[in-house]
């Protein structure tokens, strides 16, 4: 409520019972909201003494499941991380092995490429058997033709 109300709420206060009346009136007032306050004042006590073993019990639970909750949290961080050890060990391992498999294959792939290579060279340089008869007969043709 704001002055203006408040000055008139007296005003009617004031005539309706009058000056005599009024300082009875407010006395009145003034101790029945002195009690109302005791009786708000004790409800919250009553209820606060009557809810704290209820708050303790739950601020007990809650503490003991945050507890429980970063104990699993942690185990589940140490076999997360040894999976991931694990996982990693073994994919090591299988790279090593093909890596080496591959490197192994290289070696096969280019030794056998060297040994195409000389045994082309070497038959390139060989004369082919039809090759060395047909020149022979050329041979002995031209020798009988001018011998002749």
């Amino acid at each position: 409520m704001s002055g203006p109300e408040i000055f008139v709420i007296i005003i009617v206060a004031l005539l309706l019972f009058g000056a005599e009346k009024l300082p009875d009136i407010a006395k009145t007032v003034g101790k029945g909201m002195r009690d109302f306050r005791k009786a708000t004042d004790e409800i919250r006590r009553e209820i606060e003494t009557s809810t704290s073993d209820f708050r303790k019990d739950l601020t007990d639970v809650t503490d003991s499941i945050k507890t429980d909750v970063t104990g699993y949290t942690e185990k589940i961080k140490r076999d997360m991380n040894d999976v991931s050890e694990s996982i990693k060990n073994d994919m090591n391992d299988v790279t090593s092995d093909v890596r080496q498999g591959m490197h192994e294959t290289a070696t096969t792939i280019n030794n056998d490429a060297a040994e195409i290579k000389e045994n082309l060279s070497k038959d390139i340089n060989k004369p082919k058997e039809s090759e060395v008869k047909e020149t022979s007969d050329i041979s002995t043709r031209f020798y009988k033709e001018v011998k002749d």
